[in-house]
């Protein structure tokens, strides 16, 4: 009895320590990894995966304060098995391919849904133009089983397109840029793609 109610009163603790830990710094990842082993019991993900996506959320954030603590109040963010899920409304074009970014930069990150929104979003053709380019692309990619697509996300501003993602090799990262760049009304690529082997993933 008095073992069960030492183990209750260390899961509350750690509870109580991720609630405490509202300043963004990399040891918050340890913290939140504590506190996510209270709660696993009552998810459908293992505790690896669980203490993972906790990891890689804190690592997020950790990146988005250091690069602008607005966006870190603006945007918000899940992560399940790895996939990360972007909400929020910002002001600045640049501030959502900014989120995105960041978020692709943190270990263990599969894949990037950009869902934030742009308050201030150029006129509605060119927002429509944007998206269809958007589409497009993203077809492209799927189609072809040369390119792992769920390792990529698109995003596109005013025919700018921004590539952001892991990719296999320097063969495959070639194939999604020609996708883009033989798209219509594409004004312009620009990459933040990795190599799947780069060292700098490790760091």
């Amino acid at each position: 009895m008095a073992a069960a109610r030492l183990i209750i009163g260390f899961v509350f603790a750690c509870l109580a320590l991720a609630a405490l830990s509202a300043c963004i710094s990399p040891t918050g990842m340890a913290i939140g990894a504590a506190a996510t082993a209270g709660t696993t019991a009552a998810q459908e993900r293992p505790l690896s995966k669980a203490v993972s996506d906790t990891a890689i959320r804190s690592e997020i954030n950790y990146k988005w304060g250091k690069h602008d603590l607005a966006l870190y109040r603006k945007v918000s963010l899940s992560v399940i098995e790895g996939r990360v899920v972007l909400t929020g409304s910002v002001i600045n074009p640049q501030t959502r391919i900014d989120a995105a970014r960041i978020a692709w930069q943190a270990n263990g990150v599969k894949e990037v849904i950009n869902e934030i929104q742009v308050e201030n979003w150029s006129g509605v053709s060119d927002r429509a133009r944007d998206e269809w380019i958007q589409a497009k692309i993203k077809g492209r990619l799927t189609l072809d089983s040369g390119v792992m697509s769920i390792n990529y996300s698109i995003d596109c501003v005013n025919g700018t397109v921004y590539v952001m993602g892991i990719a296999q090799n320097q063969d495959e990262l070639d194939r999604v840029i020609n996708h883009v760049r033989d798209t219509a009304y594409v004004r312009g690529v620009v990459s933040y793609v990795r190599l799947k082997d780069d060292p700098a993933r490790k760091t």
